[in-house]
């Protein structure tokens, strides 16, 4: 088998409300073979509809990881991590908190509410795309996701 075989695809949710911070997730992961697709939502409330395939989201790939940013508006993202451990039918989607915070308590209230892994945000493209590579390795090579079906 290759390598491209045996490695899964992973679809990958970001939630944030910084337009430049999606376009830059987003290009920092289009090199990664196995991001499959990588989908934005702006807002709490845009992130449980997608995720919970509602409106325009009715026919929208159920994602293998969350990216979930703290600050947003509408519902913010403890909101949404809290209102997704709470339904059974997404409690097993994995969520990385992603954001500019690197306040202690941030961090605690994240592993405590169900978060997988908090990362702070790299300040410039290089770090970003660098930071990228090693966290897509991870997902995809080192833990197990969920399987999603397609």
């Amino acid at each position: 088998m290759t390598q491209e075989q045996t490695t899964p695809l992973l679809d990958i949710l970001i939630v944030d409300d910084n337009e430049d911070d999606v376009l830059l997730l987003q290009e920092s992961m289009r090199d990664e073979p196995s991001v499959n697709l990588v989908h934005s939502v702006h807002d709490g409330v845009e992130a449980m509809a997608y995720l919970r395939q509602e409106g325009p989201y009715s026919g929208a790939p159920r994602p293998g990881l969350v990216l979930l940013d703290i600050n947003m508006p509408k519902k913010n993202g403890f909101e949404v991590l809290s209102e997704m451990k709470g339904d059974p039918q997404l409690r097993t989607i994995p969520v990385v908190m992603l954001t500019t915070s690197n306040r202690d308590a941030d961090v605690m209230a994240a592993y405590g509410s169900g978060a997988c892994s908090f990362v702070t945000k790299p300040v410039s493209f290089d770090r970003l795309k660098v930071m990228a590579g090693h966290f897509v390795s991870y997902w995809t090579n080192v833990v197990r996701v969920p399987r999603v079906e397609r």
